[in-house]
């Protein structure tokens, strides 16, 4: 307030209340960001058991060894993929409390488990009919990579519903890349059409999470 004071000496009556009133708006307004920042809680990433899980299911992945028929590939792939899913979901069925995400997550597991059996039967009985192709391995190494970049962006909360529809947004983005990309350069008719219902579904639930983050966001402190 010195400085105000200082300035009372140089200017008119009038223009000193009008930069009184300023002031006072700009500390409102100030006061009020510090109110909102006190509402949207942070959790740091190594500290979430969902992020944990995701990290876990990349570290996976990444491990993988890719010189193989591109279908063959695909379906080991996503049996891991699936895995962290399932994972995800047993986590917010267990610690999650809202309905409509346990609805979400119980339909995902469910699926997903199907699909896991489908695609170890097709490793099993399936005849590859193709060398490994570098240029499918790489698509789906920048999946990966572009999913690990997706999620550590993400705003996580340490809420469990929020966090589990977060994550399994960027799950479910990485998953319809690596469909399309088998699409393209696999061969097996059975993995083109389980790639094409995995990424109508998938689109589905995507749209299904974002409508339900828009509804219960942390961010607006609703639930």
């Amino acid at each position: 307030m010195k400085m105000f004071e200082m300035l009372q000496k140089f200017i008119s009556p009038k223009v000193s209340g009008l930069i009184k009133v300023l002031s006072i708006g700009v500390l409102l307004s100030l006061s009020a960001c510090d109110e909102e920042d006190e509402g949207l809680k942070i959790q740091p990433h190594d500290e979430n058991k969902m992020m944990s899980i995701m990290h876990a299911m990349m570290d996976k992945m990444h491990t993988m060894q890719m010189n193989e028929d591109p279908d063959i590939v695909f379906a080991r792939m996503m049996i891991m993929h699936h895995q962290g899913a399932i994972n995800m979901s047993d986590e917010v069925l267990t610690s999650g409390d809202n309905a409509a995400i346990k609805a979400i997550a119980t339909k995902i597991k469910t699926d997903q488990q199907k699909e896991i059996q489908d695609l170890q039967s097709f490793i099993n009985s399936y005849q590859p009919d193709q060398s490994p192709d570098s240029k499918f391995n790489m698509e789906l190494m920048d999946s990966m990579e572009k999913s690990d970049r997706q999620s550590d962006l993400q705003v996580i909360t340490g809420d469990t519903d929020h966090d589990f529809a977060q994550l399994m947004i960027v799950h479910h983005q990485s998953a319809i890349e690596n469909a399309r990309a088998v699409q393209e350069h696999g061969t097996s008719t059975f993995i083109k059409n389980m790639a094409h219902m995995m990424v109508d579904a998938q689109m589905m639930e995507i749209k299904e999470l974002q409508t339900w983050l828009l509804a219960n966001s942390n961010m607006s402190g609703g639930h």
